[in-house]
């Protein structure tokens, strides 16, 4: 079994992987080609946004972000502890500082009830992460911010194609950001990433910030980086777009099988009713984190801890507060697992990797419409 099954997934969409990338080949426009321009343009009639500005990767996008944005040393962004290192990466980067707020252990986002008592006179932007494929409560987070002159950037890296209240993620705030790794629920064969705005200003800096701060060729009007995506990967993208809608439907699917046998038995990050998951991870929380990984992979099945080390812990980022600042993030960081997600997974294989977990948590298996076999 695989985590993530992308072998299966390139063989759904070869022939329109192949054509997109031979098409590539044949015009030989490997940098800002055509293709650069028309993912930008179908992303952004997906999310809703006005501009969308395919980057390097989903680093590039929020370090581009707080570029744009004018972020400088000294100046804070909230952010959470909970999340892939990049997030509070890219704002060290720039000599800001992250300050961390702790999660909803509920859904392992940040949460909105502890941000305002975090914000300072130095505070420039808020960043929460759609951790795990859900959106963050971003209708709370945008009060706060407005109330205080701030912006908001999503790091939603996990979470293209969800929805919040009816609206894209990516659209939900000043800025949001995601990532096209290749694991990701609309992912590329590399790097590869994207920003969005409704920002007429945001969105010029960003194109300018991204070819080395150049406003035309060889005028650099502000400092930038080599920050563009390549046009291999926009076709790449180009050709699974085609079925990124079906594809979020059967995770919604394979989760559902998850939580047919799970529900009540074991805890589930939980779901919020006012919006939608596209399950870029499907996490449970667990004692005896370590033997149970053991028991599963014994049995062949894969697993993932997304993320072991809260960010405030990092030895690079340990001095920036105290060790017992987030203790929700901490105690979650002790107890998560994530198990195989993805569009090709067969409830079959859910359910059998459902009661394999109840099993290592000495949990009474119920029955249910598939047999009972070793995965």
């Amino acid at each position: 079994m695989e985590f993530i099954d992308l072998k299966s997934q390139y063989q759904a969409s070869r022939e329109q992987i192949n054509a997109r990338i031979a098409a590539v080949l044949e015009h030989g426009q490997y940098i800002l080609g055509p293709e650069v321009a028309e993912l930008e343009a179908r992303l952004a009639a997906y999310t809703g946004a006005r501009h969308c500005i395919t980057v390097a990767s989903g680093t590039e996008a929020l370090l581009i972000s707080l570029m744009a944005l004018g972020v400088r040393p000294g100046d804070e962004v909230i952010t959470t502890p909970f999340s892939f290192i990049a997030t509070a990466e890219v704002i060290v980067l720039l000599g800001a500082v992250p300050v961390f707020v702790d999660i909803d252990p509920a859904t392992c986002n940040i949460a909105p009830g502890l941000i305002e008592e975090a914000i300072t006179p130095r505070t420039r932007a808020i960043m929460p992460v759609s951790l795990y494929g859900q959106p963050a409560d971003m209708d709370e987070i945008n009060a706060i911010a407005t109330r205080h002159g701030l912006t908001v950037i999503e790091d939603a890296a996990q979470s293209f194609g969800a929805t919040y209240h009816g609206r894209k993620s990516c659209n939900l705030s000043t800025v949001g950001c995601t990532s096209f790794f290749p694991s990701k629920p609309l992912g590329c064969y590399g790097d590869g990433g994207a920003l969005f705005t409704s920002d007429d200003a945001l969105a010029a800096a960003a194109r300018e910030i991204r070819v080395h701060g150049q406003s035309r060729r060889y005028v650099h009007t502000r400092v930038g980086v080599g920050g563009r995506m390549d046009t291999l990967q926009c076709a790449v993208v180009l050709a699974k777009l085609e079925r990124f809608d079906w594809e979020l439907a059967q995770r919604q699917r394979a989760a559902d099988s998850y939580e047919a046998v799970l529900s009540g038995r074991v805890q589930l990050v939980g779901q919020a009713r006012d919006r939608t998951n596209v399950y870029a991870q499907y996490t449970v929380v667990v004692e005896e984190r370590e033997r149970v990984q053991a028991e599963l992979h014994a049995a062949g099945i894969p697993t993932a801890i997304h993320y072991p080390v809260p960010m405030h812990l990092q030895p690079a980022y340990a001095h920036l507060s105290s060790a017992d600042a987030c203790p929700v993030a901490s105690n979650m960081a002790a107890r998560v697992l994530s198990l195989p997600m993805g569009p090709y997974l067969e409830d079959t294989e859910a359910h059998q990797v459902a009661q394999s977990l109840l099993r290592a948590l000495r949990v009474p298996v119920p029955a249910t419409d598939f047999a009972d076999e070793p995965v």
